[in-house]
């Protein structure tokens, strides 16, 4: 099997929805991919023109009354083998964040106590934000797409991104009450 990366990836995969435009698939990512996956709309169009060149998809172009006309992308037997030949292979690593708030903390003696503290507040109240961002996508999956065959694998990845988000909020609840400890305990020495 021939092998791409996996934004080619994972527009076959989206291709398998409703969503057959440039202009659909970058509307999906942003509400869905974009919370673990980043794709930027740069890499989307140059993406469909490689995935039909490889024959992956084929294109119609749709008229839309008053708009020009539309080019749609379908997969065809080909991409959606290869999709289910990529979706067989085992997970290559575990992800490594690149988180900003570790980076400062780790370096945090070398700055005051109330910023660092300030810097764990607004990260989690960023947090707290990004959940209930997660909840309210949850709530239009429940109610709106409920019966769509990809809706409980949906919702397995944003039930997936609410825990990390919870434990992320506990952690920086936990290390607050640290760093106050231990700042309590300097003042006492």
């Amino acid at each position: 099997m021939k092998e791409y990366n996996h934004t080619t990836y994972a527009i076959l995969g989206i291709l398998t929805t409703t969503c057959k435009s440039g202009y659909a698939i970058k509307q999906f990512i942003d509400q869905s991919l974009n919370h673990f996956w980043k794709i930027s709309y740069g890499q989307i169009y140059p993406t469909l023109k490689f995935i039909e060149e490889e024959g992956l998809a084929t294109v119609k172009t749709a008229t839309q009354e008053g708009k020009p006309d539309r080019k749609e992308y379908f997969l065809t037997q080909k991409g959606k083998t290869t999709l289910k030949e990529w979706l067989k292979q085992p997970i290559e690593q575990i992800p490594v964040e690149r988180n900003e708030l570790l980076l400062k903390l780790f370096f945090g003696r070398h700055q005051s106590t109330a910023n660092t503290l300030n810097q764990l507040n607004d990260y989690q109240q960023k947090l707290k934000i990004t959940y209930q961002t997660y909840t309210n996508i949850e709530q239009m999956i429940t109610t709106n797409k409920h019966d769509q065959k990809d809706a409980i694998y949906w919702l397995f990845t944003l039930d997936y991104g609410k825990r990390v988000t919870q434990a992320a909020i506990e952690w920086c609840e936990a290390t607050t009450e640290r760093i106050k400890k231990a700042k309590d305990a300097s003042y006492s020495k």
